[in-house]
Protein backbone atom coordinates (compact mmCIF):
# COMPACT_ATOMS: atom_id res chain seq x y z
CA UNK A 1 0.00 0.00 0.00
CA UNK A 2 1.19 3.49 -1.05
CA UNK A 3 -0.45 7.15 0.08
CA UNK A 4 0.72 10.05 -1.71
CA UNK A 5 -0.28 13.42 -0.01
CA UNK A 6 -0.97 16.03 -2.56
CA UNK A 7 -0.81 19.58 0.05
CA UNK A 8 -2.31 21.64 -2.10
CA UNK A 9 -5.85 23.36 -2.37
CA UNK A 10 -7.87 25.81 -4.74
CA UNK A 11 -8.85 27.41 -1.47
CA UNK A 12 -9.53 26.24 2.06
CA UNK A 13 -12.87 24.48 3.64
CA UNK A 14 -14.07 25.91 6.73
CA UNK A 15 -13.94 22.78 8.43
CA UNK A 16 -10.72 21.05 7.27
CA UNK A 17 -7.66 20.70 9.23
CA UNK A 18 -5.17 18.72 6.36
CA UNK A 19 -2.09 20.04 6.00
CA UNK A 20 -2.69 22.18 2.54
CA UNK A 21 -1.61 25.37 0.80
CA UNK A 22 -2.44 27.29 -2.32
CA UNK A 23 -0.95 25.71 -5.38
CA UNK A 24 1.28 27.24 -8.31
CA UNK A 25 3.59 25.74 -11.08
CA UNK A 26 6.85 26.70 -8.92
CA UNK A 27 5.35 24.69 -6.11
CA UNK A 28 3.81 21.92 -8.05
CA UNK A 29 7.50 21.33 -9.58
CA UNK A 30 9.01 21.64 -6.18
CA UNK A 31 6.71 19.59 -4.78
CA UNK A 32 7.83 16.83 -7.38
CA UNK A 33 11.06 16.73 -7.02
CA UNK A 34 11.09 16.70 -3.57
CA UNK A 35 8.49 13.72 -3.32
CA UNK A 36 10.33 11.74 -6.13
CA UNK A 37 13.53 12.43 -4.75
CA UNK A 38 12.00 10.46 -1.41
CA UNK A 39 10.61 7.50 -3.40
CA UNK A 40 14.26 7.16 -4.18
CA UNK A 41 15.22 7.20 -1.13
CA UNK A 42 12.43 5.14 0.40
CA UNK A 43 12.48 1.75 -1.96
CA UNK A 44 13.89 -0.49 0.66
CA UNK A 45 10.43 0.38 2.68
CA UNK A 46 8.30 -0.59 -0.44
CA UNK A 47 6.75 -4.26 -0.65
CA UNK A 48 7.59 -5.53 -3.81
CA UNK A 49 3.70 -5.69 -5.45
CA UNK A 50 1.69 -3.01 -3.41
CA UNK A 51 -1.66 -3.53 -4.54
CA UNK A 52 -3.02 0.14 -3.93
CA UNK A 53 -1.40 3.61 -4.91
CA UNK A 54 -3.59 6.23 -3.11
CA UNK A 55 -3.70 9.93 -3.79
CA UNK A 56 -5.09 12.23 -1.01
CA UNK A 57 -5.19 15.68 -0.02
CA UNK A 58 -5.57 18.46 -0.26
CA UNK A 59 -6.88 18.58 -3.44
CA UNK A 60 -5.05 15.83 -5.74
CA UNK A 61 -7.13 16.85 -9.14
CA UNK A 62 -5.88 20.26 -8.71
CA UNK A 63 -2.12 18.94 -9.99
CA UNK A 64 -1.51 19.43 -13.87
CA UNK A 65 -1.75 15.78 -15.21
CA UNK A 66 2.02 16.14 -16.53
CA UNK A 67 2.98 16.05 -12.40
CA UNK A 68 0.78 13.15 -12.12
CA UNK A 69 2.40 11.48 -14.34
CA UNK A 70 5.81 12.11 -13.36
CA UNK A 71 5.16 11.07 -9.76
CA UNK A 72 3.23 7.24 -11.14
CA UNK A 73 6.18 7.22 -13.37
CA UNK A 74 8.49 7.24 -10.41
CA UNK A 75 6.50 4.08 -8.84
CA UNK A 76 6.39 2.48 -12.24
CA UNK A 77 8.24 -0.53 -10.83
CA UNK A 78 5.35 -1.67 -8.68
CA UNK A 79 2.70 -1.35 -10.81
CA UNK A 80 0.12 -2.07 -11.99
CA UNK A 81 -1.86 -1.28 -9.20
CA UNK A 82 -4.71 -3.35 -8.17
CA UNK A 83 -6.80 -0.08 -7.02
CA UNK A 84 -5.04 3.24 -7.75
CA UNK A 85 -7.80 5.84 -6.46
CA UNK A 86 -7.35 10.00 -7.14
CA UNK A 87 -9.33 11.94 -4.65
CA UNK A 88 -10.79 14.98 -6.96
CA UNK A 89 -13.06 18.17 -6.39
CA UNK A 90 -16.08 18.73 -8.51
CA UNK A 91 -14.33 21.78 -9.74
CA UNK A 92 -11.81 20.53 -11.24
CA UNK A 93 -13.22 17.56 -12.98
CA UNK A 94 -16.10 19.89 -14.28
CA UNK A 95 -13.56 22.67 -15.48
CA UNK A 96 -10.71 20.89 -17.08
CA UNK A 97 -13.15 18.55 -18.34
CA UNK A 98 -12.85 14.92 -20.65
CA UNK A 99 -9.31 15.06 -21.80
CA UNK A 100 -7.92 15.68 -18.21
CA UNK A 101 -10.32 12.54 -16.83
CA UNK A 102 -9.42 10.84 -19.90
CA UNK A 103 -5.41 11.40 -19.31
CA UNK A 104 -5.74 10.22 -15.28
CA UNK A 105 -7.11 7.12 -16.72
CA UNK A 106 -4.31 6.66 -19.22
CA UNK A 107 -1.72 6.62 -16.23
CA UNK A 108 -4.00 3.82 -14.59
CA UNK A 109 -6.14 5.66 -12.28
CA UNK A 110 -9.26 3.20 -11.83
CA UNK A 111 -10.87 4.55 -8.53
CA UNK A 112 -12.11 8.34 -8.23
CA UNK A 113 -13.16 9.11 -4.75
CA UNK A 114 -15.24 12.58 -5.03
CA UNK A 115 -15.72 15.46 -2.46
CA UNK A 116 -19.32 16.38 -3.10
CA UNK A 117 -20.47 17.07 0.85
CA UNK A 118 -23.79 18.54 0.04
CA UNK A 119 -26.03 18.95 -3.01
CA UNK A 120 -27.41 21.64 -1.11
CA UNK A 121 -25.87 24.97 -2.41
CA UNK A 122 -26.16 27.13 0.65
CA UNK A 123 -24.50 24.59 2.94
CA UNK A 124 -21.88 23.83 0.20
CA UNK A 125 -21.47 28.00 1.06
CA UNK A 126 -20.87 28.07 4.18
CA UNK A 127 -18.24 25.16 4.20
CA UNK A 128 -16.05 26.91 1.44
CA UNK A 129 -16.68 24.69 -1.74
CA UNK A 130 -16.07 26.00 -4.73
CA UNK A 131 -18.41 23.98 -6.58
CA UNK A 132 -22.13 23.96 -6.42
CA UNK A 133 -24.99 21.27 -6.25
CA UNK A 134 -25.30 21.26 -10.08
CA UNK A 135 -21.50 20.91 -10.51
CA UNK A 136 -21.07 18.02 -8.54
CA UNK A 137 -23.71 16.27 -10.65
CA UNK A 138 -21.82 17.36 -14.47
CA UNK A 139 -18.72 16.14 -12.58
CA UNK A 140 -20.29 13.40 -11.69
CA UNK A 141 -21.28 12.56 -15.00
CA UNK A 142 -18.34 13.48 -16.96
CA UNK A 143 -16.43 10.80 -14.96
CA UNK A 144 -19.03 8.16 -15.88
CA UNK A 145 -19.23 9.25 -19.39
CA UNK A 146 -15.30 8.85 -19.61
CA UNK A 147 -15.74 5.27 -18.41
CA UNK A 148 -14.97 5.58 -14.59
CA UNK A 149 -17.17 2.50 -12.85
CA UNK A 150 -16.03 2.67 -9.64
CA UNK A 151 -16.01 6.14 -8.23
CA UNK A 152 -17.01 7.06 -4.74
CA UNK A 153 -18.52 10.05 -2.97
CA UNK A 154 -17.41 12.00 0.11
CA UNK A 155 -20.33 13.27 1.94
CA UNK A 156 -20.68 15.18 5.55
CA UNK A 157 -23.15 15.40 8.24
CA UNK A 158 -23.87 16.68 11.77
CA UNK A 159 -23.82 20.21 10.80
CA UNK A 160 -25.80 21.93 13.43
CA UNK A 161 -26.79 24.56 10.99
CA UNK A 162 -28.22 21.36 8.51
CA UNK A 163 -32.12 20.56 8.23
CA UNK A 164 -33.41 17.19 7.93
CA UNK A 165 -35.13 18.33 4.63
CA UNK A 166 -31.76 19.34 3.30
CA UNK A 167 -29.35 16.11 4.35
CA UNK A 168 -32.72 13.80 3.26
CA UNK A 169 -31.94 15.55 -0.25
CA UNK A 170 -28.41 15.35 -0.26
CA UNK A 171 -28.82 11.50 0.49
CA UNK A 172 -31.74 11.09 -1.92
CA UNK A 173 -29.77 13.19 -4.77
CA UNK A 174 -26.34 10.34 -3.70
CA UNK A 175 -28.24 7.37 -4.42
CA UNK A 176 -29.94 8.64 -7.76
CA UNK A 177 -26.48 8.99 -9.18
CA UNK A 178 -25.87 5.69 -7.99
CA UNK A 179 -22.07 5.50 -6.47
CA UNK A 180 -20.39 2.69 -6.71
CA UNK A 181 -18.96 3.73 -2.94
CA UNK A 182 -19.73 6.48 -0.28
CA UNK A 183 -17.68 7.85 2.33
CA UNK A 184 -20.18 9.96 5.37
CA UNK A 185 -18.22 11.92 8.17
CA UNK A 186 -20.00 13.84 10.91
CA UNK A 187 -18.59 17.11 11.02
CA UNK A 188 -16.24 17.95 13.82
CA UNK A 189 -14.51 20.66 15.03
CA UNK A 190 -10.83 20.78 15.96
CA UNK A 191 -7.79 22.17 15.20
CA UNK A 192 -7.43 26.55 13.84
CA UNK A 193 -9.51 26.33 11.09
CA UNK A 194 -12.28 28.59 9.94
CA UNK A 195 -15.27 26.94 11.57
CA UNK A 196 -12.69 26.24 14.91
CA UNK A 197 -12.13 30.11 15.03
CA UNK A 198 -16.32 30.59 14.55
CA UNK A 199 -16.91 27.97 17.67
CA UNK A 200 -14.41 30.18 19.74
CA UNK A 201 -16.07 33.49 18.76
CA UNK A 202 -19.23 32.10 19.42
CA UNK A 203 -20.49 32.11 15.68
CA UNK A 204 -21.03 28.40 15.21
CA UNK A 205 -22.29 25.92 18.02
CA UNK A 206 -22.07 22.32 17.21
CA UNK A 207 -24.78 20.60 16.63
CA UNK A 208 -26.00 17.87 19.48
CA UNK A 209 -25.66 14.06 19.84
CA UNK A 210 -29.28 13.63 19.33
CA UNK A 211 -29.52 15.99 16.03
CA UNK A 212 -25.82 14.07 14.17
CA UNK A 213 -27.64 10.72 15.65
CA UNK A 214 -30.51 11.31 13.63
CA UNK A 215 -28.49 12.24 10.46
CA UNK A 216 -26.78 9.19 11.41
CA UNK A 217 -29.85 7.04 10.99
CA UNK A 218 -31.36 8.94 7.81
CA UNK A 219 -28.18 8.01 5.96
CA UNK A 220 -27.87 4.47 6.93
CA UNK A 221 -31.39 3.72 6.15
CA UNK A 222 -31.28 5.43 2.98
CA UNK A 223 -28.66 3.65 1.73
CA UNK A 224 -29.24 0.75 3.19
CA UNK A 225 -32.74 1.16 1.13
CA UNK A 226 -30.58 1.47 -2.33
CA UNK A 227 -28.83 -2.11 -1.65
CA UNK A 228 -25.02 -0.10 0.27
CA UNK A 229 -23.79 -2.26 2.02
CA UNK A 230 -22.35 -0.97 5.48
CA UNK A 231 -18.37 -2.29 6.06
CA UNK A 232 -16.91 0.60 8.07
CA UNK A 233 -18.41 2.63 10.22
CA UNK A 234 -18.31 5.60 7.70
CA UNK A 235 -18.23 3.68 4.54
CA UNK A 236 -20.47 2.37 2.18
CA UNK A 237 -20.61 0.04 -0.90
CA UNK A 238 -22.12 -2.14 -3.59
CA UNK A 239 -21.45 -4.89 -3.34
CA UNK A 240 -17.80 -5.88 -4.34
CA UNK A 241 -16.63 -2.13 -4.36
CA UNK A 242 -15.99 -1.96 -0.67
CA UNK A 243 -12.58 0.34 -1.02
CA UNK A 244 -9.23 -2.16 -0.73
CA UNK A 245 -6.99 0.66 0.14
CA UNK A 246 -9.06 1.92 3.32
CA UNK A 247 -10.29 -1.83 4.57
CA UNK A 248 -5.99 -2.61 4.54
CA UNK A 249 -6.04 0.47 7.15
CA UNK A 250 -8.69 -1.34 9.23
CA UNK A 251 -6.97 -4.43 9.32
CA UNK A 252 -3.67 -2.55 10.05
CA UNK A 253 -1.83 -3.79 6.82
CA UNK A 254 1.77 -1.98 6.28
CA UNK A 255 1.52 0.92 3.96
CA UNK A 256 4.21 3.93 2.87
CA UNK A 257 3.26 7.48 3.29
CA UNK A 258 4.80 9.57 0.64
CA UNK A 259 4.64 13.62 0.86
CA UNK A 260 5.09 16.52 3.40
CA UNK A 261 2.33 15.45 6.74
CA UNK A 262 1.79 11.90 5.57
CA UNK A 263 1.88 8.92 7.84
CA UNK A 264 3.71 5.66 7.40
CA UNK A 265 3.12 2.32 9.11
CA UNK A 266 5.65 -1.29 9.24
CA UNK A 267 3.79 -3.34 11.32
CA UNK A 268 5.23 -1.97 14.83
CA UNK A 269 6.83 0.81 13.67
CA UNK A 270 4.70 4.20 13.04
CA UNK A 271 6.39 7.41 11.47
CA UNK A 272 5.11 10.53 9.95
CA UNK A 273 6.63 13.53 7.58
CA UNK A 274 6.86 17.11 8.41
CA UNK A 275 4.97 19.60 7.10
CA UNK A 276 6.46 21.81 3.98
CA UNK A 277 7.51 21.59 -0.23
CA UNK A 278 11.12 21.19 0.41
CA UNK A 279 12.71 18.48 2.15
CA UNK A 280 10.68 17.08 4.99
CA UNK A 281 11.95 15.41 7.52
CA UNK A 282 10.36 12.34 9.37
CA UNK A 283 10.01 11.61 13.13
CA UNK A 284 8.84 7.80 14.54
CA UNK A 285 7.47 5.72 17.40
CA UNK A 286 7.87 2.14 18.15
CA UNK A 287 4.39 0.72 19.42
CA UNK A 288 4.15 -1.01 22.39
CA UNK A 289 2.34 -4.86 22.65
CA UNK A 290 -0.09 -2.72 24.30
CA UNK A 291 -0.54 -0.31 21.98
CA UNK A 292 -0.84 -2.65 19.10
CA UNK A 293 -3.75 -4.56 21.26
CA UNK A 294 -5.99 -1.21 21.64
CA UNK A 295 -5.60 -0.07 17.76
CA UNK A 296 -6.39 -3.61 16.77
CA UNK A 297 -9.79 -3.43 19.08
CA UNK A 298 -10.09 0.03 17.81
CA UNK A 299 -10.08 -0.44 13.79
CA UNK A 300 -11.42 -3.90 13.77
CA UNK A 301 -14.70 -3.04 15.96
CA UNK A 302 -15.19 -0.10 12.93
CA UNK A 303 -16.37 -2.45 10.52
CA UNK A 304 -19.20 -5.16 9.56
CA UNK A 305 -16.42 -7.78 10.18
CA UNK A 306 -15.53 -7.06 14.11
CA UNK A 307 -12.85 -8.26 16.03
CA UNK A 308 -11.70 -12.33 16.28
CA UNK A 309 -13.44 -12.95 19.34
CA UNK A 310 -10.77 -15.09 21.31
CA UNK A 311 -8.55 -11.75 20.79
CA UNK A 312 -11.05 -9.50 22.42
CA UNK A 313 -12.27 -11.63 24.86
CA UNK A 314 -8.24 -12.23 25.95
CA UNK A 315 -7.79 -8.55 26.04
CA UNK A 316 -10.95 -6.54 27.08
CA UNK A 317 -10.95 -5.57 31.10
CA UNK A 318 -13.41 -6.32 33.32
CA UNK A 319 -17.13 -7.12 32.50
CA UNK A 320 -17.55 -4.89 29.73
CA UNK A 321 -17.37 -7.15 27.10
CA UNK A 322 -20.19 -9.28 28.74
CA UNK A 323 -22.69 -6.73 29.55
CA UNK A 324 -22.78 -5.30 26.10
CA UNK A 325 -22.70 -9.08 24.83
CA UNK A 326 -25.79 -9.19 27.10
CA UNK A 327 -27.06 -5.90 25.80
CA UNK A 328 -26.63 -6.41 22.23
CA UNK A 329 -24.53 -3.94 21.59
CA UNK A 330 -22.30 -6.30 20.52
CA UNK A 331 -22.81 -9.81 18.72
CA UNK A 332 -21.08 -13.02 18.64
CA UNK A 333 -21.32 -14.92 15.67
CA UNK A 334 -18.86 -17.53 13.55
CA UNK A 335 -15.24 -16.47 15.73
CA UNK A 336 -16.00 -12.36 15.64
CA UNK A 337 -17.16 -10.12 17.55
CA UNK A 338 -18.79 -7.04 15.87
CA UNK A 339 -21.07 -3.99 16.53
CA UNK A 340 -24.58 -4.33 15.11
CA UNK A 341 -25.31 -1.34 12.52
CA UNK A 342 -27.91 0.46 15.16
CA UNK A 343 -24.60 0.76 17.62
CA UNK A 344 -22.81 1.86 14.98
CA UNK A 345 -23.11 5.39 16.15
CA UNK A 346 -22.26 4.78 19.92
CA UNK A 347 -19.24 2.36 18.87
CA UNK A 348 -16.85 5.00 20.21
CA UNK A 349 -18.24 4.97 23.49
CA UNK A 350 -18.46 0.78 23.48
CA UNK A 351 -15.11 0.29 22.44
CA UNK A 352 -13.88 2.83 25.51
CA UNK A 353 -15.53 0.42 27.76
CA UNK A 354 -13.82 -2.42 26.59
CA UNK A 355 -10.26 -1.24 26.61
Amino acid sequence: MIYVHVPFCGSFCSYCDFYSEIGSKRAYDLYADSLCEEIKRRRSEFRRSPSTLYFGGGTPSILPLHIIKRIIGALSDYAPFEELTMEANPEDIRDKGPEYVLGLKSLGVNRMSMGVQSFDDAELRRMNRRHDAAGAMEAFGILRDCGFTNISLDLIFGDSRMSESSWAETLRLAVLLHPEHISCYQLTVEGDNALARMKAEGRYTEASDEVCETQYKMLCKALGDAGYRHYEISNFALPGYEAVHNSAYWSRAPYVGLGPSAHSFDGTRRSWNSKGLGQWTSEEEILSEEDSVVETIMLSLRTAKGCDADFLKKHSIGTALDKSLSEGRLIETNGRIRIPEEYFFISDTIIKDLI
